[in-house]
């Protein structure tokens, strides 16, 4: 490929400053909500009853959900499993209530209301695994950001493998922030999408530290923020493209998914957007800031076997 000239390349180091105080204070406020709001843990976290139910016709949602406070319940989760016959109802965990006594009061006040409702299961999930599945959510967040720091660093150089971890850690932070502040359900379909940003994000970092540190070598008078401009411009395309096709395909899954996904495919369009703008304007910043130069990712040169000898002839 053809490198831009310089009129055709984008600056986007101009704009380090505001980017840099844009993602601290993003930062700053989510982890003040995470620290007063915490998160909307679901089931799979906190535990509680799950049951399945089937009725004759469509299912009516909003009647159930009006049923079951009736009944007593707070704050019920409803939503469509498998069909629009088919319904998932979770309950939270209730203070001197078993939980198969949770199950059968569920049952009764629907099959109060329509006789021809069918139980098709229950299943109980203890707040002891909920607090394991928490745990090792966060280890596996844990580990994968440790695993990519090493292999960026292997790869490129150190600059390039803080700078992503800090990117990586930007855009966790960020998403975890959004369902805290807007309170949505935290449960193990969102922990995937969370995981599934970090790939996305880091895919993005490596694409743009690639094309860094051949720029580099190919480039010898021009300054370091020169060079990652030109190679962010280069990469913008590709960038574009990719984001957009990925943000259409999640935007369907957000819109006609139903309730089941509808947490995983928000994590995952807001992690694609922020991940983005962490590809170009966190890690390539901080290896900027950090002093990253062509000698720090040129190729070590190997000297060869009797070259000293010759060089005294």
């Amino acid at each position: 490929m053809q490198l831009l000239n310089m009129k055709e390349t984008v600056g986007f180091m101009s704009l380090r400053v505001p980017a840099a105080i844009l993602s601290a204070l993003l930062v700053i406020g989510s982890l003040v909500s995470l620290g007063i709001n915490q998160l909307n843990w679901g089931l799979d976290f906190t535990g509680g009853t799950q049951i399945e139910m089937r009725y004759e016709g469509v299912a009516n949602l909003d009647a159930v959900r009006a049923e079951l406070t009736q009944a007593g319940f707070i704050e019920p989760t409803v939503q469509n499993y498998g069909s629009s016959q088919d319904i998932l109802i979770r309950i939270a965990p209730m203070e001197g209530v078993k939980n198969v006594e949770i199950g059968d009061r569920v049952v009764a006040a629907l099959q109060a209301a329509d006789p021809s409702v069918e139980k098709r299961g229950i299943a109980f999930v203890g707040p002891n695994i909920g607090d394991e599945l928490a745990e090792q959510g966060g280890l596996a967040m844990l580990v994968s950001l440790l695993c990519i720091l090493v292999y960026v660093a292997m790869r490129f150089e150190w600059r390039f493998a803080l700078g992503s971890v800090v990117a990586l850690a930007h855009d966790v932070i960020i998403t975890l922030g959004l369902f805290s502040i807007l309170q949505l359900e935290f449960d193990l379909t969102v922990l995937a999408a969370v995981l599934a940003v970090i790939g996305y994000s880091l895919n993005d970092t490596i694409v743009v530290s690639d094309r860094i540190r051949e720029n580099f070598r190919k480039i010898r008078n021009s300054e370091t923020e020169e060079i990652i401009n030109i190679s962010l411009t280069q990469t913008l395309n590709r960038t574009i493209i990719t984001s957009l096709t990925t943000i259409l395909v999640l935007m369907s899954l957000f819109f006609l998914g139903g309730a089941t996904i509808h947490g995983f495919a928000t994590a995952l369009l807001f992690g694609v957007i922020i991940g983005t703008y962490s590809s170009i304007y966190v890690a390539s910043l901080v290896a900027l800031w950090l002093g990253v130069s062509r000698e720090d990712l040129m190729p070590t040169e190997i000297e060869k076997e009797g070259a000293d000898q010759e060089s005294m002839l």
